[in-house]
């Protein structure tokens, strides 16, 4: 067996045995398959696609090309949740602590945001004291004493994905729904889960643009899962627009506060979303029906349990509860609606490229970011708005903020009809 016969294979469209994809992954993570040969193979993948079983395949090499964390010390069956990456999206903020707060064990390995969407992880360390690095043995012990914890992904998981995923972002081989589903489930598979929920995004702020595609990628990692002996489910969400009101790091775990705070005043999208992915993360713990799911979750939220859990993680990993709020910067720029009529669309991809230029995001991995920067969204999809009424509040600590104003005006658009809301729920799977 050598990898000029399987990149031959694959460009004649037949399908890879599970030996064939091992051989191909282990060679490739010990660096004896050069990128070339890879490139050609991702190229053929992305061309003549992977039937059920060699995405499975692929997955499970993937899984263990690394370190596979066992969880098996935490008690309870452990669910966690993975989102494909919108502009806003705090929803792990919050559906980790309401889950903990109904004695659900969360021991999440979340990553860093790059581009326009923003990490968990980058999120939580703009909180003062914050640890996103727990040894195992601590992390274990967090979940048992806590019932939560949250850490940066270890530096030995899924090898064979980091290698695999740099290669495909330079060799226009990202947008294949096989080598995509691969790597988000062999990283939530390596990192111990035994139920997953992913929250795949679709429309103009998500990789996914449309319902069609979406669903097709939903499919696959739920046939992933069953491979391989997690339970899954997708709930597929609508990021045409922005989640919630805030961007920014420290920004939305100020928006994620707040929710906890009084989640019946906050942005419907976002609540809906949050809603539905801790429902059906509950679920999938207990085996429950969606009513009584909803329903517990709602009664925590009520209760104010879960803002005294996410008061309580932070603590635990030696953040402090109290700074969760964003600092004053340099400049708080208002943008302002050039005339009368209703917020008929937010693009979300403009907004998150606004945002970006302050110094919320990363342009490389080596970028610092400003914790306090980012964007307000002052007027929703739908509200009425006079010519002069505030849109948005940009927050800076950079003088140069032009394009980033332009960005913001551009992402709004104002028409004399009022418009129909946009589902934010798209699809249960």
């Amino acid at each position: 067996m050598n990898m000029l016969e399987l990149i031959d294979k694959k460009k004649r469209n037949n399908s890879l045995t599970e030996e064939e994809i091992n051989y191909m992954i282990t060679k490739y993570t010990k660096d004896e398959v050069p990128d070339y040969q890879m490139s050609s193979m991702l190229m053929a993948i992305l061309i003549n696609g992977m039937d059920e079983n060699e995405t499975a395949w692929l997955t499970k090499a993937m899984v263990e090309s690394g370190d596979v964390i066992d969880l098996s010390s935490i008690e309870g069956f452990k669910v966690d949740k993975h989102s494909t990456g919108g502009i806003g999206d705090k929803v792990s903020l919050l559906v980790a602590p309401i889950l903990a707060s109904l004695d659900i064990p969360i021991a999440k390995m979340s990553g860093r945001g790059l581009g326009i969407t923003g990490g968990t992880v980058d999120k939580l360390e703009s909180i003062d004291g914050f640890h996103v690095e727990l040894e195992a043995d601590e992390f274990i012990k967090q979940v048992n004493e806590h019932k939560i914890a949250i850490v940066g992904q270890s530096g030995n998981l899924t090898p064979a994905d980091k290698k695999l995923y740099a290669l495909r972002d330079v060799t226009g081989t990202v947008d294949s729904i096989p080598l995509i589903a691969s790597s988000i489930m062999s990283k939530k598979i390596a990192s111990g889960a035994d139920g997953i929920v992913l929250d795949v995004k679709c429309g103009k702020g998500a990789f996914m643009k449309d319902l069609e595609h979406a669903s097709e990628l939903a499919k696959t990692m739920i046939q992933i899962g069953e491979s391989l002996g997690r339970k899954v489910a997708v709930v597929i969400t609508d990021m045409n627009q922005p989640l919630g009101h805030n961007i920014g790091n420290k920004l939305e775990v100020a928006e994620a506060y707040d929710f906890l705070s009084d989640y019946k005043t906050s942005e419907q999208g976002l609540l809906d979303v949050t809603i539905a992915i801790s429902s059906k993360m509950y679920q999938l713990a207990t085996d429950v029906s969606d009513e009584v799911a909803e329903q517990k979750v709602l009664e925590t939220l009520s209760k104010g349990a879960a803002l005294a859990k996410l008061e309580e993680f932070i603590t635990a990993q030696g953040g402090d509860a109290s700074d969760v709020h964003a600092k004053t910067t340099k400049h708080e720029i208002e943008v302002k609606a050039a005339k009368d009529g209703y917020i008929s669309l937010i693009d979300a991809e403009l907004i998150g490229k606004a945002s970006l230029l302050v110094g919320a995001g990363r342009l490389t991995k080596a970028d610092v970011l400003d914790f306090d920067a980012g964007v307000k969204l002052v007027a929703l999809n739908g509200q009425s708005v006079k010519k002069g009424d505030t849109l948005a509040v940009l927050y800076s600590n950079k003088d140069a903020v032009e394009e980033s104003v332009r960005l913001i005006e551009e992402a709004y658009s104002i028409s004399d009809a009022q418009p129909v809301k946009n589902q934010s729920i798209l699809k249960i799977m």
